[in-house]
């Protein structure tokens, strides 16, 4: 038997090259829109950690250690024909993705999808799974001995960290400190959800400092245990040995080559047309909380927006004008408060909006935290 391999058979130098699409990011919106273009184009993602990670339920997750197995999935499956880089984008032009000194990946479509940064625990800045779990492991811990845990902003991640915080440790005395005159204050909401939620946690022992602003910072990182004293600016006093910054999305868009300077608005979002092409790129997209599209930030619509910005990127590779659009719907949110708490607010056909209750709060939302829809878009179900 001969040792030397068969050769691999020669592929004609004038044989159609297939369409290069190079992915930024790989979280809700690139995992599908890269997923979605699989079997019509050669698709590579560039996504720093080696792990999907479901922000949907990272806050389940930072009281409940059985729930990391829902948060941190593989990208094994993800792509039948692609692949993952677990690397970082250092440079984007409309045509290159740099991804080190001399590395570059050449595109004929580009999509980005970097999302946002967001203090811990709703987001991690760590590449490996097994260095993520092993900090929320380290704080669950802590929280275990914690008396009072001190929450900075009382938008939606703040509110619903104070529900898995409440009922995974019962005896934590919580403060929530809001420099606006109630929580949840975008005008989007409306004042009977903000009321539903309100209420649950006062019952449930949440102290709420509104209308007011703290002095200065805590000492000591975000989810440590150690004793602090912080003041207002009016000067009221706050005790407590934990604390959590709940607000500051930060686009990530950093990357962006001078060819976008135009479009890349002063906080980094990203004006795109509501075909999800950059505003003056034809095969440059941009999908998820990196976009200016007016919005809330949610895994629902960044889907969407994926969903929109592949069925063009389809047609172009056809040679067909793009026409799939998006366009942002009113605010709706499902906030649980635990896994048996909360309310939602969603639009009806008609376009009134309702406020429901925590029951169907935890039927919606509460229960599996949208488990089984990232399971679907990763090739896990």
């Amino acid at each position: 038997m001969s040792d030397v391999a068969p050769a691999t058979p020669s592929v004609p130098s004038d044989a159609p090259r297939e369409p290069r699409v190079v992915v930024v990011g790989g979280g809700y919106a690139g995992a599908t829109v890269a997923r979605e273009l699989d079997a019509v184009a050669d698709v590579t993602v560039v996504e720093p950690k080696d792990h999907f990670v479901h922000a949907v339920a990272t806050l389940r997750a930072t009281v409940d250690e059985a729930w990391e197995a829902k948060v941190f999935h593989s990208y094994d499956k993800l792509l039948t024909r692609g692949r993952v880089i677990n690397d970082t984008a250092r440079r984007v032009t409309p045509t290159q993705v740099q991804i080190s000194p001399v590395q570059v990946l050449d595109a004929d479509y580009i999509v980005l999808a970097t999302g946002t940064s967001y203090p811990f625990p709703a987001k991690y800045i760590e590449q490996h799974a097994w260095v993520a779990r092993s900090r929320l492991s380290r704080l669950r811990e802590a929280l275990g001995v914690t008396r009072d845990v001190l929450l900075v902003g009382g938008g939606p991640v703040g509110v619903e960290l104070a529900g898995e915080l409440l009922h995974a440790f019962p005896h934590l005395g919580i403060t929530i400190v809001e420099r606006e005159f109630d929580i949840l204050p975008s005008p989007e909401y409306l004042p009977e959800f903000r009321r539903a939620l309100h209420e649950q946690l006062e019952a449930a022992g949440v102290n709420f400092i509104l209308g007011r602003q703290l002095a200065y910072w805590p000492s000591g990182d975000v989810g440590t245990l150690h004793d602090f004293t912080v003041h207002t600016t009016d000067g009221q006093r706050i005790d407590a040995q934990m604390w959590f910054r709940c607000f500051g999305n930060q686009q990530e868009s950093d990357y962006l080559d001078s060819a976008f300077a135009n479009v890349r608005r002063g906080d980094g979002r990203l004006a795109v047309q509501p075909t999800m092409q950059v505003e003056g790129f034809e095969t440059v997209f941009a999908v998820g909380d990196v976009t200016d599209v007016p919005e809330s930030k949610r895994a629902q619509a960044a889907v969407a927006h994926a969903r929109v910005a592949a069925a063009n990127i389809r047609s172009l590779i056809a040679g067909e004008k793009p026409t799939a659009t998006y366009t942002a719907a009113r605010e709706q949110i499902v906030l649980p408060l635990g896994p048996t708490g909360g309310a939602s607010q969603l639009q009806q056909p008609d376009g009134t909006r309702v406020v429901l209750g925590s029951e169907e709060t935890a039927r919606i939302k509460g229960a599996d935290l949208m488990t089984g829809p990232v399971e679907e878009i990763l090739g896990l179900s």
